[in-house]
């Protein structure tokens, strides 16, 4: 593991830029679905996302060329392989059973980190995970947990591997510039939409019209709105995912992927504004849950190490 100093609160931050960028962009994805595909919608992002890094790389100093190109190799197809799975997921499983698979990568984080690192898990961190998981039940209802099967276990499939994406991000890609990992996730995501366009050319399926044939739909002439809102995606993409990364390169995965349950009120904040979705009382006591996980994983420890300020991980 990286004996990189935590910086909670930084991370905390650049969790929250990526909370509400990403939930802004993703409530258009269900506009984006109705005029082409989920394949044709990664390459042609991850298209725009490469113009717009080249565009700014000089500029900004960005910093693109990888370290260890095998481990950004890596934790790129390992992230890739989680969002293929969650998206794939979402064309015969209810969007809230998915979305509660995937927010079961704060536990395996923990798991992880504790049998193949052997790092010692606090109760608080425990007790912050079941607690946030609570709140992410809440919030998406008791229709999140209903119906196991074998197909639902995908999403808790692609929990795992993000949760193995994130830990690869700082005790793999210790040293990589937050611009390299995102265009490694990017270029990973664009290949698979590629491979994905070209099987569906050769072997088309028969795709319902709008958004459920998100899933099936090959090639397609693109729209004028499509382009227009995976652009925003591309762009919004670049800067939360940059965020995120940032995140998980300052502070502990353990912290930093109980942060990430703030996306739920994010989203629910801009389902609200976008489409007058409201909230249930329910649905806001899980929030308050979620808050509530977050204040429990950045206590800092009240043993510190010899030397050690008492707010140098919460810095």
């Amino acid at each position: 593991m990286s004996d990189t100093p935590n910086r909670t609160l930084a991370a905390f931050g650049a969790v929250l830029i990526y909370a509400c960028v990403i939930a802004f962009t993703d409530n258009y994805v269900r506009v984006i679905a109705r005029d082409a595909g989920l394949w044709q919608f990664h390459a042609t992002r991850t298209g725009m996302a490469f113009a717009i890094l080249a565009l700014v790389a000089i500029p900004l100093g960005l910093t693109l060329r990888p370290r260890r190109p095998g481990a950004v190799l890596a934790r790129s197809a390992i992230h890739g392989a989680a969002m293929v799975i969650y998206f794939g997921a979402l064309a015969f499983l209810p969007v809230a059973q998915v979305a509660a698979g995937l927010f079961t990568a704060p536990i395996f984080v923990l798991l992880i980190q504790r049998f193949l690192y052997r790092v010692t898990i606090r109760g608080l961190q425990i007790l912050a995970v079941i607690i946030g998981f609570l709140g992410v039940v809440l919030v998406l209802g008791p229709e999140a947990m209903s119906g196991a099967t074998l197909a639902a276990l995908l999403p808790v499939i692609a929990g795992a591997l993000y949760a193995m994406g994130n830990i690869a991000t700082r005790a793999w890609c210790a040293g990589e510039s937050a611009e390299t990992l995102v265009a490694g996730f990017f270029g990973m995501l664009g290949v698979i939409g590629l491979i994905g366009m070209a099987v569906l050319w050769v072997f088309p399926l028969p795709a319902p019209d709008g958004a459920d044939g998100f899933l099936q739909r090959g090639p397609v002439w693109p729209t004028g709105s499509f382009l227009w809102w995976t652009f925003v995606q591309a762009a919004g993409s670049l800067l939360g995912v940059g965020m995120i990364v940032k995140a998980y390169q300052i502070a502990e995965a353990s912290r930093v992927s109980v942060f990430e349950y703030v996306i739920l009120p994010a989203s629910a904040v801009w389902g609200l504004i976008l489409w007058g979705e409201r909230l249930t009382p329910v649905a806001i006591a899980g929030m308050g849950l979620i808050v509530v996980a977050g204040m429990l994983i950045a206590r800092p420890q009240r043993t510190l190490a010899a030397g050690q300020s008492p707010t140098a991980s919460r810095q």
